[in-house]
């Protein structure tokens, strides 16, 4: 049965040959692109379009048209090709200007035996002149597609530049030329079809636009025999290939029914040929077989048997293969982790938005044909209008389940693939009770992110997805210890909140210190009350901060104002390319300053030299952990909106308030929790603690 897909749904391709369809009621160009696992086209060369219609794998047609077949054979793609892309592009000469003023494109996946495996009907264009239809993708050594419908009004080159191509005006520009030209006479090869299938068109075809018309032109949906190659040395010109043509007299031609629709070209048989004409009158070829009396004649090759009609081998579907962990691209296992862990969270929310798609779209359904039975006064009487609402509601309750087992089975899926990867990962990527942190080891080098919680979705909350932030830190971070929306914060008093809103700000701070070489990370506190000494005693006891946490005006005042210069000097150093000219014994470490029960002990300077620390020091290596109540600032009024704006929030307890705009979803965060009793962190902090001395002395 035929997937019909939404947006941003995938779906497993049992078969490696395949035939995409498109059918857009409007002359489009098709063509495909071949880009690495990032999404990236290495090069105008990994573009299959009408100047250049055949790659590894991919044929796509010659010229634009309302009607494409495309021919992909995932089996001869280079291993370096992750992802193809099915692009659909008009191109504006004489034609619709945007795909809204047009019927929506339908595209469709078949198999090698012509059944459709998927289809997806491209919805939701307006002013857009560009649009990748579908992707098919690589994914644990087995191939999707996946429904996109990505328009771009900038047109082709807005879509070339979107997959990280050089210079795509100029490409976009080439391939729409090349599909403005006119169709070539020799249309894509075909699957072959079985002699005894073919048979001819008896209807005269059309006059070609590029020529006059000429009564002996040969019908493009006749089987081209190909002349034999003139012996070596010989004199005689090549004769033409001549078309097979039926006999006007036979009863092909003089059937009144009309005729069948056109089938692909045959393909010719390597060994020369010669071409054989029936003569007219008798019925029969001279070497091509009879025609029994009433029958179609026989135009199979005299010295090559018909091929028999056999149905092609029905491949078992496949089982999902089983996931390993580390199998994206990458350099080191550290960074394939890290492309897994992201490719899992993508997959988890493309196949989460097809779902609620595909029930917005059941719910919109059943209330338009709700609509229809109310609205039809003469089915009110005898049952008929509720049979139709029964009908409406059977109909959108299948397409619920549908939807649901396709989110089930992309689950399990990554469910299977969690198990897998969780436990493979090192300790700058993994939860406080994974046994890899009693095996810690200060770094040598930096690792490519660190792992500040766990993001998950309603639909399965159990499937946590680790929430890696890349290192160095683009922003500041902010611990809200205030109560907010979420349930968990309304069951806890204020002073609990803000216990645990230290506590995991702490947890933070740890594991920023652990993912950084032995002096490649220094810590300052800010604490001007010393209400935070509890929660703060595993930094101040390990001996892992620059200096005992800063206490009241004068303290905080100071370590502000040391950051400060410390950021000025470096922006000269950086500006100027004079790296060398800075004073000697500036800890050119990475810098982090936690800020704990915010606004307390800030004056108006102190104030100004914390945002510009916020917007200019990640830049040069200096970053914000701010821990406090936005309701507590509130007597600043919208002077430390910007500073707010500027960090990432985090919150101590389980919270949906990160948004996504990639697909519109409210992510769930969990922040990290210690196991109960747990002596992980002051171990952990001990050791960085040790060999940041080592390096000191």
């Amino acid at each position: 049965m035929t997937a019909e897909l939404v947006r941003g749904q995938n779906h497993p391709l049992p078969d490696t040959r395949l035939e995409i369809r498109v059918s857009a009621g409007h002359p489009v160009l098709a063509g495909a692109t071949l880009a690495d696992e990032a999404g990236r086209i290495p090069g105008a060369e990994w573009i299959a379009h009408p100047g250049a219609s055949s790659l590894p794998g991919v044929d796509v047609p010659r010229a634009a048209a309302a009607d494409h077949r495309l021919s992909v054979d995932l089996g001869a793609m280079p291993g370096t090709v992750h992802r193809i892309s099915v692009l659909l592009a008009l191109t504006g000469h004489g034609g619709a200007a945007r795909f809204g003023a047009v019927a929506a494109p339908f595209v469709a996946v078949a198999g090698s035996d012509g059944s459709e495996i998927a289809s997806y009907t491209v919805t939701g264009l307006d002013s857009e002149t560009a649009v990748v239809a579908l992707e098919l993708y690589r994914r644990q050594g087995a191939w999707k597609v996946r429904a996109m419908g990505q328009g771009y009004e900038g047109g082709l080159a807005a879509l070339l530049g979107d997959q990280g191509l050089e210079r795509p005006a100029d490409a976009a520009a080439a391939i729409l030329a090349a599909a403005s030209g006119p169709a070539p006479a020799v249309t894509a090869p075909r699957p072959r079809v079985p002699e005894p299938e073919r048979v001819p068109r008896s209807t005269p075809p059309a006059p070609d636009s590029a020529g006059p018309a000429d009564s002996a032109a040969p019908d493009p949906a006749l089987p081209v025999v190909p002349a034999p190659e003139p012996p070596a040395g010989s004199n005689h010109p090549t004769p033409l290939a001549t078309p097979v043509v039926p006999d006007p007299a036979s009863p092909v031609a003089q059937d009144p029914t009309p005729p069948p629709p056109p089938l692909p070209p045959v393909v010719s048989d390597p060994a020369p040929t010669v071409p054989v004409t029936p003569p007219r009158g008798t019925g029969a070829g001279t070497d091509t077989g009879a025609r029994a009396p009433g029958g179609p004649i026989d135009y199979s090759h005299p010295r090559r048997g018909p091929a028999a009609a056999q149905e092609p081998p029905q491949s078992p579907p496949q089982a999902p293969p089983a996931p390993v962990a580390g199998d994206a691209s990458g350099w080191s296992m550290d960074e394939r982790l890290y492309n897994q862990v992201w490719g899992m969270f993508e997959d988890l929310a493309r196949t989460a938005a097809a779902y609620r798609s595909a029930c917005d779209f059941a719910e919109s359904r059943l209330d338009r044909e709700l609509d229809q039975t109310l609205s039809d006064y003469r089915a009110r009487n005898g049952g008929a209008n509720d049979a139709a609402r029964a009908a409406a509601r059977a109909r959108h309750d299948e397409l619920v389940e549908r939807a649901r087992t396709v989110l089930d089975r992309d689950l399990a899926q990554l469910a299977a693939e969690s198990e897998v990867v969780e436990p493979a990962l090192p300790a700058a990527y993994a939860r406080w009770d994974n046994p890899v942190w009693h095996a810690y080891r200060v770094p040598t080098e930096e690792p490519m992110a660190v792992r500040l919680g766990d993001l998950h979705l309603p639909e399965r909350a159990e499937l946590r997805i680790p929430m890696l932030v890349r290192l160095p830190l683009e922003r500041g971070l902010w611990v809200d210890s205030g109560r907010g929306h979420s349930e968990a914060a309304g069951l806890l008093d204020e002073t609990e909140l803000r216990r645990l809103a230290l506590d995991s700000a702490v947890a933070h701070t740890a594991r920023l210190l652990a993912a950084h070489p032995a002096g490649g990370f220094t810590v300052h506190v800010l604490d001007a009350a010393g209400a935070g000494a509890a929660s703060l005693a595993p930094l101040v006891d390990s001996g892992v901060l620059a200096a005992p946490p800063a206490r009241g005006a004068a303290g905080v005042s100071a370590v502000l104002e040391q950051l400060t210069e410390r950021v000025d000097l470096l922006q000269m150093a950086v500006r100027a390319g004079a790296a060398d000219a800075l004073p000697p014994g500036l800890d050119t470490a990475r810098q982090l300053l936690v800020v704990h029960d915010f606004p307390h002990g800030f004056d108006d300077r102190a104030v100004t030299r914390l945002r510009y620390l916020a917007d200019e020091g990640p830049s040069v290596g200096v970053h914000l952990l701010m821990v406090a109540d936005r309701a507590d600032a509130a007597a600043y009024g919208p002077l430390l909106d910007p500073l707010w704006r500027s960090l990432l929030r985090l919150t101590p307890v389980p919270d949906d308030h990160l948004a996504d705009p990639w697909v519109g979803h409210a992510w769930s965060y969990e922040p990290p929790v210690l196991p109960p009793g747990s002596g992980v962190l002051r171990q952990v902090l001990a050791q960085v603690a040790a060999a940041s001395r080592g390096k000191g002395s």
